[in-house]
Parts: structure tokens; sequence; C-alpha cells
């Protein structure tokens, strides 16, 4: 008898064959567009862990910085002075909190690895950012809900992930090669996440999205 394949962890919903390479299978949701990898394909969280540990992002790098800055800049033109911001997912070396907080903001960070402060999830915040991160998320419908109670409303929530364009460059795509990608996010499912939880969408780049918690 042939396995079902695993729900959409975004959304719950069946999802087919989108792709498959020499170490892993991604399945594509019909109904939220995620492509993702299956559970049992997934990194163990140690040899994830380590992986993350060999990545090179320094506070002082110029080049980072520079990539931080298309997410940090369209959403500092659309903060008030004096919001709070949480760094979800900062990782070991927090140069996007650094950035905000050089810009007048107050930040906190969390990472479930490098920075688990538990307290940093129990208040609200007037943004969340988050960069390079979603792609890692293996429950992310959840982990995208949690955000949300975070966020006062009239908040934004930015999340940057590059986003998948169509099978063929899917197929060639460096971001795929990473083994501690799983999930991958197109236009459309950034779109579905608007339109489940109420949020007003902005594509501020090829990778950032903006997403706003309508002010009550």
């Amino acid at each position: 008898m042939p396995t079902l394949p695993p729900p959409c962890p975004l959304c719950g919903g069946n999802p087919q064959p989108y792709h498959r390479d020499a170490r892993r299978d991604y399945l594509q949701c019909p109904d939220c567009d995620l492509v993702f990898v299956p559970p049992q394909q997934q990194l163990e969280p140690a040899a994830a862990e380590a992986f993350y540990a060999t990545h090179r992002n320094a506070l002082d790098d110029a080049g980072y910085r520079r990539f931080l800055a298309r997410l940090c800049e369209p959403m500092i033109q659309r903060l008030p002075t004096g919001a709070c911001g949480l760094d979800f997912g900062c990782g070991p070396a927090p140069a996007l909190m650094a950035m905000f907080i050089a810009a007048g903001f107050a930040m906190r960070g969390y990472d479930p690895l490098f920075a688990p402060d538990a307290a940093a999830l129990a208040q609200q915040y007037d943004f969340i950012v988050s960069s390079e991160v979603f792609e890692h998320l293996a429950e992310p419908g959840a982990e995208i809900s949690r955000l949300l109670v975070l966020l006062r409303p009239g908040g934004w929530l930015g999340v940057m992930t590059k986003r998948v364009r169509d099978r063929e460059a899917f197929a060639q795509w460096h971001y795929i090669r990473d083994p501690t990608h799983v999930c991958f996010y197109s236009e459309a499912t950034f779109r579905f996440i608007a339109a489940r939880h109420g949020l007003l969408l902005e594509f501020a780049g090829a990778d950032v999205a903006l997403l706003r918690r309508p002010a009550v």
C-alpha cells in the first residue's frame, strides 16, 4: 500500500510531488503553494545545529549588513518612533538586531539554539523581523500563528527568505542545496498567509515580504 504524503506544514493541505534530487524529495501544497521537504528527510536537530555552526555571519561584516539592509531599511521606513521589535531567529551574531538598535529602536532577540530566551516570547511587539529563518521552520503554520500573537495591532512582520519562482528554476536553485532549508515560499504562499490571518501584504524586494496586522 503506498505511503500517503505528509500534510502541508503550513496549512494542512494534501501535497503533490514537485521535485526530487539526489538527497531529498520536495512536495508542493496545492492550497498554499508551499514547497517543503518531508519530515523524515529533514536533518535531526543535532545535525542541523552543527550545520548552522558553520555559518560565518559577523556583526561587523559590511557585506552581511548590506544584505540585511534589504529587510531593515524598508521596515524602518514604516515604523513609528520608539517602536519595539523582536528579531526572531537572531542567530549567534545578531547583526539585524544591532542595526535596528543603532537606528533608535528597542529590540529583543530570540533563537531556539543561540538565544533561547523564553521571556522574549512572553510580550508583544510593534514589529517582528525574521531574516533567513522561515526556510528552516519545520512547522511554519504553528510558528507564524505564535508570532502573530506577539504582534500588536498595527504591527509589522518582516520576513526575508528567497522565493520559489517555478519548477524549472527550482531544480537549479542553490537555495535547496542547504540541508537545513526545508520550506520554500512563493508570492502565492505569502498571499495565502496574509489572507488566512487577515494581514496586509507588501513585497519590498525579491526576497522580502512585509505583513501588517491591521490596527483595531
